[in-house]
């Protein structure tokens, strides 16, 4: 039986449901701050921040409510806001190929939060962010890849090799703000205490 102190782990706050929200809205502003610049499109790749508020929302709030809280992100695309990259929305975008970063965010997210829960170092909140950065676009890149191949019209020239190619350009920023992401991740816990570390 579990004790009072593993269930209370279980359950939602409403401070744990405000920040899963505050983490949402973050990645749908991370989808498209960088829409209004024509050259934040690679291929068929667009550049974003989501990667980052997704790896962020999983050392902050750990795997579980950072999951969710990509989770509840991907929902609110799929019931139709206009929240995905380019102002995308609707289940119509599952058969987009980059929908698999989409669905990786929540991977992402949780695998970042359990390396924290189980080490809060800074190296482990810097180590965290990279794993699952890495985690993000070897997934998304595969599904991106299969996606164009099997069902979305790819071009003529499309490889496995150019879907890799297209991923080159955010590679140094995604790298760079994972980073940040870890650093600036282990200070906000030491302050607000929000995930309790195992």
């Amino acid at each position: 039986m579990a004790t009072a102190t593993q269930q209370s782990h279980h359950k939602l706050r409403t401070i744990d449901i405000t920040y899963i929200g505050l983490f949402s809205t973050l990645m749908m502003i991370g989808a498209n701050i960088t829409s209004f610049a024509p050259f934040m499109m690679v291929g068929g790749v667009p550049i974003t921040l989501q990667t980052f508020f997704a790896i962020l929302a999983g050392l902050v709030l750990g795997s579980r409510k950072g999951a969710l809280a990509c989770t509840v992100y991907m929902c609110i695309g799929l019931a139709g806001a206009p929240v995905f990259a380019r102002f995308g929305g609707g289940v119509g975008q599952i058969l987009s190929p980059t929908f698999g970063f989409i669905i990786t965010f929540i991977g992402a997210a949780f695998v970042a939060g359990l390396i924290v829960e189980r080490s809060a170092t800074k190296k482990s909140y810097i180590a965290a962010a990279l794993i699952a950065t890495a985690l993000n676009y070897f997934l998304g890149t595969n599904w991106m890849y299969f996606a164009y191949k099997l069902w979305a019209s790819a071009p003529e020239v499309f490889s496995y090799k150019l879907a890799w190619l297209w991923m080159i350009p955010p590679l140094p920023k995604d790298f760079i703000l994972a980073i940040f992401a870890g650093i600036f991740a282990y200070r906000l816990q030491k302050t607000l205490k929000i995930m309790p570390i195992q």
